[in-house]
């Protein structure tokens, strides 16, 4: 009987960011991250309630399932972790004694656990499950590959680490995906950015996109920063014309121990302590985090020419962690080496459960692969659970919330268009909730462009973060080129452009002399609280055919301003996943100094709402990231 299988579960766990997936005949019916439900982000456990979800949005049973993917080779990766401690013995003895029982579980034993979980959420024929164990970065280069809309691609995957590689270059052709050459641990980019994030005082596989925003204060061009990028070519990587990298490890200690660096030797190759989170931010911090960004864009940018010279393609597919760092996504599109650029959304361990249910569809069972007919096969990455009756009846009923329904959904994006223009900031919740780390129109906090006060409102006021912290505009596709120096796509907020010169105002002469507060509240175009400090924005390009209801919204406030373009950053506090139900939405809305929420049809207005608990305080519920 030959095997033609309908449906896969695809499962990421035990790192970060786990997720659960549902592809059927090809394509992604639904996913989502364990963090949602649970509300510990990042949360990194078996993801039970995402398991749920996917199986329940689609009506499946497990026994239904032709097969569970997971998205890395766990006996490959424990041999990775032996054959690294015996390598740098006896440095790292305790942490090797304290890692044996986990590594155990979740690495010899893993097929016991994945069955037993999976068992727990219900009852199936253990002996007909298929478990199958794609390596990690073709896990990552399946998740890109097989929903871009290309025939064939170089495919370029960049992360911390999987078994043993830490970067690929392959090719992908029709249902084939090939590996043709990879860095391996511990040599890594993206530990190597880690590692500085980390120094900075920020947390490790949370905080790099922390690092990226900090880049552009540091002063381009200056001494300083020209000598901390010495510092970390001639002390910390050697890298090689096609990409590849050495790490000189006298300077890491994330291969044994216990924290990524020794910290003295760092304060004394760099000249500063190491930065606590909750301290200043001092312009040696900035420069700091510009010099390892150059590093990073030259390393990302050498293994893309590599990946176009041995691939010869015209496209590109991105994946792995790094690949959410947009500002080197940007440079990658500057530099024309490809004709076209795919990078998935959901790029890190997420994304992974994703490419394994792909990888097993299309290597494992040999399925034949259908290009997609429209962007991509992700259908705008709105792939997790929507809003039910029943769970806006609950906040209803549990807060007496009061509301405003609108049975004309023209007449809700009129008036919240309105409301955005006076300088209120909305929390805006429709439909199925997005996969991966962005926020692209659906779990969002969106407010005016135009605003000078708005950045600093939304990152002070309402997501309690640090002010530096730059926002992302949401803009109607068709009206891109007019506000930014971009004449491509990017509906997933994986690209970095400047706004056009045209829209920027001058700065002061004296500006480099500046502090970093100074400087970030200097007003740099007619759309400033989009604008970062070097003119840049991470730019979302909003399409009617995927998300109608909010290109309706931004079109609205187009027909009432001028500008086709508003700001959107992520329905969540600092430390928070961002919200998946209704009743997280209106915790988080009553929490902060949001004015109004906006779910599905219905219009809250902060003024109306009965009177919150004094003693509600969301910094006991999230770890602060």
């Amino acid at each position: 009987m030959s095997l033609k299988p309908k449906r896969i579960l695809g499962i990421s766990a035990f790192y970060h960011d786990s997720a659960a997936a549902i592809v059927e005949n090809g394509k992604i019916i639904a996913a989502a991250q364990e963090e949602r439900f649970t509300r510990k982000k990042h949360d990194p456990s078996f993801p039970v309630n995402a398991v749920k979800f996917v199986l329940e949005y689609t009506g499946l049973d497990i026994d239904d399932l032709d097969a569970v993917a997971f998205y890395d080779k766990p006996l490959l990766k424990l041999e990775r972790l032996l054959d690294t401690y015996l390598a740098f013995a006896p440095r790292g003895l305790h942490s090797f004694i304290t890692a044996i029982p986990v590594w155990l579980k979740e690495k010899m034993f893993l097929k016991k656990v994945i069955k037993d979980s999976l068992f727990e959420i219900m009852p199936y024929n253990k002996k007909k499950m298929l478990l199958l164990f794609p390596e990690h970065h073709l896990s990552h280069a399946a998740s890109t590959f097989y929903v871009s809309p290309f025939e064939k691609s170089a495919i370029l995957t960049i992360d911390g680490v999987g078994e043993w590689a830490t970067a690929t270059i392959g090719v992908g052709e029709g249902e084939k995906i090939s590996i043709l050459k990879e860095t391996r641990f511990p040599h890594s980019a993206g530990l190597l950015y880690s590692a500085v994030t980390y120094f900075l005082g920020f947390r490790v596989n949370s905080g790099e996109y922390k690092l990226m925003g900090l880049a552009p204060y540091g002063v381009a061009g200056s001494s300083e920063v020209q000598k901390f990028i010495e510092i970390i070519n001639n002390n910390l990587v050697l890298i090689k014309p096609d990409g590849s990298l050495q790490l000189n490890m006298e300077y890491f200690d994330f291969a044994t121990g216990l924290k990524m660096i020794p910290e003295q030797k760092w304060e004394k190759l760099f000249g500063f302590k190491k930065r606590n989170s909750e301290d200043e931010l001092l312009q040696e911090h900035c420069n700091l985090a510009l010099a390892i960004q150059v590093v990073l864009e030259n390393i990302v940018l050498l293994m893309a020419k590599e990946a176009q010279i041995i691939t010869e393609c015209e496209n590109l597919c991105l994946a792995g962690g790094v690949a959410l760092n947009c500002v080197a996504n940007g440079k990658i599109h500057d530099s024309k080496l490809f004709k076209n650029i795919f990078i998935t959304p959901p790029s890190g361990d997420a994304g992974g459960s994703i490419g394994a249910a792909l990888a097993a569809y299309h290597i494992y069972f040999e399925q034949k692969r259908e290009i997609p007919s429209g962007q991509d096969g992700l259908n705008g990455a709105f792939l997790g659970p929507g809003i039910s009756e029943s769970d806006l009846n609950r906040v209803f009923q549990k807060y007496s919330a009061k509301a405003e329904y609108f049975d004309d959904f023209n007449k809700l994006a009129k008036k919240t268009a309105e409301i955005i223009a006076s300088g209120k900031v909305v929390g805006w919740v429709q439909g199925r909730m997005e996969f991966g780390p962005r926020a692209l129109g659906s779990r969002s906090i969106i407010g005016d462009p135009r605003n000078p006060e708005m950045q600093k409102k939304l990152n002070l006021k309402i997501k309690y973060r640090e002010s530096f912290r730059p926002f992302a505009p949401s803009v109607l596709s068709e009206r891109v080129s007019d506000y930014f120096e971009l004449d491509d796509i990017s509906p997933y907020m994986l690209l970095v452009k400047k706004v056009k010169k045209e829209r920027r105002l001058p700065l002061p002469e004296n500006y480099e002399s500046l502090s970093v507060r100074e400087k970030l509240y200097h007003l740099r175009s007619d759309i400033p609280s989009i604008t970062h400090i070097d003119f840049s924005a991470r730019i979302q390009t909003v399409h009617k055919e995927t998300n109608f209801k909010y290109w309706q919204l931004i079109k609205e406030y187009e027909k009432l301003t001028g500008y086709g373009v508003i700001v959107n950053t992520s329905f969540n506090v600092r430390g928070e996943p961002i919200v998946c139900t209704a009743n997280d939405a209106y915790r988080c809305f009553m929490r902060t100094e949001m004015d109004y929420l906006v779910i599905e049809n219905y219009l809250f207005d902060k003024t109306n709402q009965p009177g919150w608990e004094k003693n509600d305080n969301w910094k006991e519920d999230f770890v602060l990231d």
